[in-house]
């Protein structure tokens, strides 16, 4: 195998061998640092330089090579920046060997002094330098390398090098993961985990990854949903339970939706869609406080969480748009009524179909502050509860911001008979070309005929979540490592001729 190198990267390789003649090695195990930027920040920052310097503190600080200027190097940790202060007079040979063959990028261990520059910002006195990893390709120019969008993800290692706004969109995930968390475990839920790999598909309207499980002999999907295992859960008597997991959607990809996405979905026996939209809305309003805001821009609008969420009915919403009380109207007017506003029918459309549709024509767009729509046709709600007054109708619930959806949620359907009836209809639906449309799940048919408490739930997508919280418009940028086609320029070993 023969691989080409750029000059910057030859030269760099060479280093290793001149590094290796004065006995010092490019790979190194690791130095366990005594402190951290953070602690050092935390410590010092409000202390004067004879303050701090009267203290001798002798640390050990680890962290990659990021800038050089002057007397100065600058290392990152995963907290932020140290400067380095670097006096070749007080080092031994091999350190500043080390510095003779450094470059952008390595990874080193710094011992010595915490101090202050003139300027008063915080840096340590060099007395010794370990080089723990040596970094054989050049680091992108700090603020004009990796800016082209398809770079950064497909780089997503450099990228959280050399772009700061990237880390803390990261970081700020884990941190928004961890509330969602401590939202439902401070309510009493109970996380659980429950199978990716699924022998029926359900939960939702979605095509699924299919793969072949060798041990069982059959195809098995990739779970689209986590909705018929936790609800089996509630069966069992565990009345609050949530999961945080990824789902698998073998769908389009744009700027929201990812066919690899992470997803919460949590039930709470006792309790409707009314009681999860006061969970849905009080996750968000938990998130918002802990992280200290108050508003964001995201798809381009200023969104604001200071007031109560808004709550309309679809029906009534679509009803008052085009002048018309859709609720009048059966299977055959709703198609005609489609077709007079530009809407192409599928062959198993009704009228609950054809709210949907006009539904994301004409109100979606609409949804900008925080707003529930209740009152789903049943037709797209195959596992939800049937509105009392009338059964066309069900109590499921959706949570727009910013004209996209961020939360589905549910009364759900306790009733077997009326369960089974429902997955009936969507086989009726497969056959007639809604490849979305789900199986038949006998056993949570089972479960249900041993009794499932009136239950509320809900799923909240985890990515989308991030990217409100983050500003980010873009689902990609917030997902660590997105699938991205194949890139022709990575430099993959050839044969050699």
């Amino acid at each position: 195998m023969e691989r080409k190198f750029s000059e910057q990267e030859q030269i760099r390789r060479n280093k290793i061998d001149t590094l290796e003649s004065n006995q010092i090695r490019a790979f190194n195990a690791t130095i366990k640092p005594t402190t951290s930027s953070k602690k050092i920040i935390e410590e010092f920052n409000n202390l004067n330089r004879e303050n701090i310097e009267a203290q001798n503190r002798i640390e050990i600080l680890n962290g990659r090579v990021i800038a050089q200027r002057g007397p100065f190097i600058v290392i990152q940790d995963r907290y932020a920046t140290m400067q380095i202060y670097i006096d070749k007079k007080v080092l031994d040979a091999q350190s500043l060997e080390i510095l003779k063959q450094l470059d952008l990028g390595d990874i080193v261990s710094v011992k010595g002094m915490i101090s202050k520059t003139h300027t008063e910002a915080l840096m340590i006195k060099c007395e010794s330098i370990t080089l723990l990893t040596k970094s054989l390709k050049p680091l992108p120019d700090k603020y004009h390398g990796l800016v082209d969008p398809e770079e950064r993800r497909r780089h997503r290692y450099v990228d959280t090098i050399v772009n700061e706004e990237s880390r803390k969109t990261f970081i700020l995930r884990t941190q928004i993961i961890k509330g969602v968390r401590e939202y439902f475990d401070n309510l009493d839920y109970m996380e659980v985990d429950t199978p990716v790999l699924h022998p029926i598909l359900g939960g939702a309207a979605a095509k699924p990854f299919i793969t072949y499980y060798n041990a069982l002999n059959r195809d098995f999907y990739l779970r689209i949903a986590t909705e018929l295992p936790l609800k089996k859960c509630i069966v069992g008597g565990f009345e609050r339970v949530y999961e945080i997991g990824r789902i698998f959607r073998n769908e389009g990809v744009d700027t929201t939706h990812n066919p690899e996405f992470t997803s919460i979905e949590f039930y709470e026996a006792y309790s409707d869609m009314w009681g999860m939209m006061e969970r849905t809305e009080g996750v968000f309003k938990h998130l918002t406080k802990k992280l200290g805001i108050d508003k964001v821009k995201f798809n381009g609008m200023d969104i604001e969480f200071k007031y109560p969420f808004a709550k309309i009915n679809m029906v009534d919403a679509i009803s008052e748009k085009i002048g018309i009380n859709v609720r009048n109207l059966n299977d055959n007017d709703a198609i005609e009524l489609a077709k007079k506003h530009g809407i192409k029918c599928e062959k198993y459309f009704k009228l609950g179909h054809v709210i949907n549709e006009l539904f994301e024509k004409y109100i979606e767009e609409t949804l900008v502050q925080p707003t529930f729509v209740y009152g789903h046709p049943i037709e797209i709600s195959p596992l939800a509860f049937k509105e009392q007054g009338d059964g066309r109708f069900t109590q499921r619930a959706e949570l727009f911001i910013g004209t996209k959806e961020f939360a589905n949620m549910f009364t759900e359907l306790t009733d077997p008979i009326d369960q089974l009836e429902r997955f009936e209809a969507q086989l009726d639906e497969r056959e007639s070309g809604n490849e979305e449309a789900n199986e038949i799940d006998w056993d949570f048919v089972n479960a249900l005929e041993y009794g499932m408490p009136p239950t509320g739930g809900c799923g909240i997508g985890i990515d989308r979540l991030v990217m409100l919280l983050t500003q980010n418009d873009s689902i990609r940028d917030v997902l660590l490592f997105p699938q991205l086609k194949d890139a022709k320029e990575i430099n993959k070993p050839t044969d050699k001729k």
